[in-house]
């Protein structure tokens, strides 16, 4: 079997069809929408959830068979029709025109796939097997949830800031790759973690006191 090729894509402004919108296909829209893509979807029906994002004008949604030309243009196709004839005849079709295409659980008819994600506001770790076992992707996706807590989005926010500033520096180009280095080390995570935690910490005790509860003389309070 050969390697995949591990990339991140821009999809915005970008035509991507899905077929089938029911609970398999359903959660594959929603995983479009954020990108900023066009998104097409057809269905013989589909969820609410998905109705609601046609209503709301974030999809195109049209509840008819598909045929040939709705491949015309795209980009993309995700196919969850739940019929595995018609799943692989759209994957022929979709190959036809150059179109990649993934059908939902069939690695064996997929241009690509879904991968398991650890999602931090921009930070992204994407985790596949190759399709050999979506199980352990799954598995090691909930151990990296717990190694890259909620903290990271907003360092990674804050780094990004930095990093805008320090390219617009008049530092010369060794002192400015230093710096942005350290700033993404391990002791500056822990640094500004640890910053946030009593931040919040802060922020709670004075709700707290102003709200009428109870005050630093009556109560301790652990930061």
């Amino acid at each position: 079997m050969s390697r995949l090729f591990p990339m991140f894509l821009k999809l915005e402004g970008r035509r991507c069809l899905v077929v089938g919108a029911g609970k398999v296909g359903g959660p594959k829209i929603g995983g479009l929408i954020d990108t900023g893509a066009r998104i097409d979807v057809i269905a013989l029906e589909a969820t609410e959830e998905v109705h609601r994002w046609a209503n709301s004008g974030v999809i195109k949604l049209e509840l008819r068979r598909f045929v040939p030309e709705d491949l015309a243009g795209a980009f993309l196709a995700v196919v969850a029709t739940g019929s595995p004839a018609l799943d692989e005849a759209i994957y022929r079709e979709a190959q036809r025109r150059g179109v990649l295409c993934n059908v939902v659980d069939v690695p064996e008819i997929c241009d690509f796939y879904y991968p398991a994600v650890v999602q931090r506001g921009d930070l992204q770790i994407a985790i596949s097997t190759n399709g050999q076992s979506p199980s352990l992707a799954q598995r090691l996706r909930q151990q990296l949830e717990k190694q890259f807590g909620p903290g990271y989005e907003r360092w990674v926010a804050e780094l990004g800031a930095t990093r805008r500033l320090v390219m617009a520096s008049n530092l010369d180009a060794d002192r400015k790759r230093e710096l942005l280095h350290s700033l993404a080390s391990r002791e500056a995570l822990t640094a500004a973690l640890a910053e946030k935690h009593l931040t919040e910490n802060q922020r709670n005790a004075s709700a707290e006191t102003s709200s009428g509860g109870a005050t630093t003389d009556d109560r301790s309070v652990t930061v």
